[in-house]
């Protein structure tokens, strides 16, 4: 049976992240980021050559799932509420009403999961990445709960420590 997990960057150090997908078993790593890096030092292992290097040296696949990614417009709503709240990006708790309610309706309703679901590994877990430490406060969230409601796949949340 197919399995998915939940994994963000922030928090982890690139040892800490591979250990967590070696240890929950992940095969495949989704990565659901429109723009595939991660400002600041601590951070560049996370940037897309550097991760899809790290990934292919620990035998995890890496497959760029741009579709799924939120739009620009997207990410500057959820911007917007965070500034509202006077939350940064890394702290954030939750996503915006608005932002669930238009990412699922503009990107996530229209992508075909099944098409996705029949390539996804059957002996190892699948993990999907964007940045947010917490899936509550990402995207990936959404994606994650339509791929368990309509799929039935198990889902867990990989932390950092």
């Amino acid at each position: 049976m197919t399995r998915i997990a939940s994994i963000g960057v922030y928090g982890f150090t690139g040892e800490t992240f591979l250990e967590r997908l070696s240890g929950a078993g992940v095969g495949l790593l989704l990565d659901l980021r429109q723009r595939r890096g991660v400002r600041g030092p601590d951070y560049a292992w996370a940037n897309s050559a550097r991760l899809q290097g790290a990934l292919a040296a620990a035998d995890i696949g890496y497959r760029h799932v741009q579709e799924l990614a939120p739009t620009t417009e997207l990410r500057r709503l959820q911007y917007r509420e965070d500034d509202r709240q006077g939350v940064g990006k890394r702290n954030r708790v939750a996503l915006a009403p608005e932002y669930a309610e238009r990412y699922t309706r503009e990107i996530l309703d229209p992508f075909d999961l099944g098409a996705l679901v029949a390539g996804l590994p059957t002996g190892s877990v699948a993990a999907v990445l964007c940045v947010e430490r917490d899936p509550e406060a990402c995207h990936r969230s959404l994606v994650t709960a339509r791929l368990s409601a309509d799929h039935g796949l198990p889902v867990a949340s990989l932390r950092p420590g």
